[in-house]
């Protein structure tokens, strides 16, 4: 991610022409929040990406559906503890029927209402709670309440996420907020994660879908916690306008600032999904350089981030480099272990596929730090790609048994 001059907040502050709250409905046995509404008071430009599983939760088939016809939304309205996925011609008709629900709230039409759904697969939505959960929300909803929505959309997470930054287009104020939940079943593209980004920019819709999958790539598509590709990944981008701004888009003087602001968000997002993977304690920075193609070092630092053998060691922060090379060996990326070269931050630990330069202790110091790099040079090109992934402990098995 590049660096940026803007100021980026650790809040769900909403832009203007937004309202929000999280709520419980009572659809988890915990007592905890458990959905979640958003709404702009003036339909928005839409943009989205979606999980690339096969296998796609109700909610995602009629998200895309609506991304791709009609381009705009008014709201959001989302569950989590029931993921809607795997629950056939019920599960679509239930997801539509949020919608409508939604919708008849506000006064507006049921496609420009958006579904989501998080939680255990297969299992039926409690419609008889979830019906009376958004008319609840609807009377909820306030200016304020980004931080109740992003309570109201957290399953695994320990920590709601949530950023929010300003910028300026043709001299207007403007703002971005970006609320996202995402800790297991983590292996972009996507995770499975949930992500909803609002703007009072007008920005161009044809612009925001590229910036979307622009941002969604090097953000989200750049993280895993457990190598599992979730039913129900989603990532919306709603842009009503309200700034009154001449329209973002490419070659507009101002449309660097969106980016950057947009990039800012999704990067940190996806970074407070793998801080708070199941169990995590560390997050590390797994980089390929020196691949023959962009796929191989794709490749290469997908096969070690994702290894469990590797993930287990940083748990005893033990370098162990000799996994990092069989995690590459296996990989689809063409490999020659005689020019691998390898650093666990800036400490030689492997040269021409040997062992080589710092001392096991002093890898061991750098191992055992909460957030660290290792670089890896293959040494066959110029292509290069960073994984961000955490280490694997025994409270993963214990969330997920």
């Amino acid at each position: 991610m590049k660096k940026s001059k803007l100021k980026f907040s650790a809040a769900a502050t909403l832009p203007a022409g937004f309202r929000a709250a999280g709520i419980v409905a009572g659809l988890k046995a915990s007592g905890k929040p458990d959905m979640a509404l958003f709404f702009s008071d003036s339909p928005a430009a839409l943009a989205g990406t979606f999980t690339t599983n096969q296998v796609k939760a109700a909610t995602v088939r009629l998200d895309a559906e609506r991304v791709a016809t009609a381009g705009a939304a008014h709201g959001i309205v989302v569950n989590s503890g029931q993921a809607n996925a795997c629950t056939g011609k019920n599960g679509l008709r239930d997801a539509r029927t949020m919608a409508a629900h939604a919708a008849a709230q506000f006064g507006v039409a049921p496609e420009l209402f958006l579904v989501c759904s998080t939680g255990r697969i297969g299992v039926p939505l409690r419609m008889d709670i979830i019906l009376p959960g958004i008319e609840k929300l609807a009377r909820a909803i306030v200016p304020s309440g980004g931080e109740s929505a992003a309570r109201g959309i957290m399953t695994t997470d320990l920590v709601p996420k949530r950023f929010t930054v300003p910028f300026t287009a043709n001299g207007k104020s403007c703002r971005l907020t970006g609320i996202a939940k995402g800790s297991g079943m983590i292996q972009p593209c996507m995770a499975t994660m949930l992500a909803f980004l609002l703007t009072d920019a007008q920005v161009d819709r044809r612009a925001l879908q590229k910036a979307l999958k622009a941002a969604v790539d090097q953000s989200f598509n750049r993280i895993s916690v457990d190598a599992d590709q979730s039913t129900n990944d989603t990532v919306l981008l709603l842009a009503n306008g309200r700034a009154d701004n001449r329209a973002l888009k490419p070659g507009h003087p101002d449309w660097p600032s969106f980016v950057a602001a947009l990039e800012g968000v999704t990067f940190r997002l996806a970074m407070a999904m793998v801080r708070d993977g199941e169990g995590a304690q560390k997050l590390v920075a797994v980089r390929v350089q020196g691949a023959r193609t962009a796929a191989d070092a794709e490749a290469a630092a997908r096969s070690v981030a994702n290894s469990f053998l590797v993930k287990t060691s940083w748990v005893g922060s033990y370098p162990n480099w000799g996994r990092l090379m069989d995690a590459l060996g296996y990989s689809p990326a063409q490999i020659d272990e005689n020019k691998v070269e390898i650093h666990y931050g800036k400490l030689l630990a492997v040269k021409n596929g040997l062992k080589a330069g710092a001392s096991i202790e002093q890898l061991t110091r750098i191992a055992a730090k909460k957030e660290f790099a290792i670089t890896i040079d293959l040494h066959l090109g110029r292509h290069a790609a960073t994984v961000y992934s955490c280490d694997c402990t025994e409270e993963y098995v214990r969330i997920n048994k």
